[in-house]
Parts: C-alpha cells; structure tokens; sequence
C-alpha cells in the first residue's frame, strides 16, 4: 500500500514541477493571468484524474473565474504537453481549481495587523491617559 501511495504522490509533485514550467512557459493565451502558481496536485488513486490548484497573484474573482476557464478549455493541450514531459505509462486529466488558501492567508495577515495596530494606538492612548495624570498630581504637590 505504500507503494502504491508514493507512486501517485510522485505522479502529482512530478506533474505540479511540470504544469508550473508549463504555464510559465508553453502556454501563450494573452488573456491568460502572467502570474499563476501552481499551488498542489492531487491524483486520484487510479492515476486517471488530476486536480491542479492554482492562484492567480493580485486578481479579482471575475477575473479568476475566466483564467480557470481559459485553463479548463485548454486542459487537453497541456495534459499533451505533460504526456510529453513526464515517463508515466498513464496520464491523468487535468481540471483546474482555484486554490483560495493564499488569498485566505493574505486576509488574516491583514486583520491581524489591523487588530494588532488598533492594540497599540489604544495601549499608546491608554499610557498618554495615564502619563498624564500623575504628572498632573506631581504639578499639586
């Protein structure tokens, strides 16, 4: 069982190396998003279907939606590129999703520095409140 776990865990890091040299280089769409990262690869355990995760750094969610389209409508193509580049006697189809992760993380960084900021500026305001009024009982005696 081992085996066979590592056989399409190594399918799918072999193919995520391969779908990032293939989106940077081979894929000439000008609609297509220049940034795409290639975040994981999942392979079902019969080796035919592959899941690519992507993200797109720095676009908003219709545009997404069109770049996902553009690579689904295009999966054919790049699973022969693949096919091309890797020694697998199968080659999965490939659907591409959206990975929202990163987007996720870029948002709760966010908040917290937010939340962390607001913290300081009401510590900064709490100690000015609290500097003030012993210096003013400093000024009575």
């Amino acid at each position: 069982m081992n085996k066979e776990y590592a056989r399409f865990d190594r399918l799918a890091q072999q193919m995520q190396q391969e779908m990032a040299l293939i989106l940077q280089r081979d894929i000439k769409d000008p609609r297509l998003h220049t940034m795409i990262t290639v975040s994981d690869v999942n392979v079902s355990k019969d080796l035919s279907h592959a899941k690519i995760y992507v993200t797109f750094l720095g676009l908003d969610a219709d545009k997404v939606a069109l770049n996902l389209q553009i690579l689904n409508d295009a999966s054919g193509f790049i699973r022969s590129l693949i096919a091309k580049r890797i020694q697998a006697r199968i080659v999965p189809t490939v659907r591409f999703y959206f990975d929202k992760s990163l987007d996720e993380g870029i948002r709760m960084a966010n908040l917290v520095e937010t939340v962390r900021r607001s913290d300081e500026q009401k510590r900064k305001a709490a100690g000015q409140e609290l500097d003030a009024t012993p210096s003013s009982g400093d000024e009575e005696e």
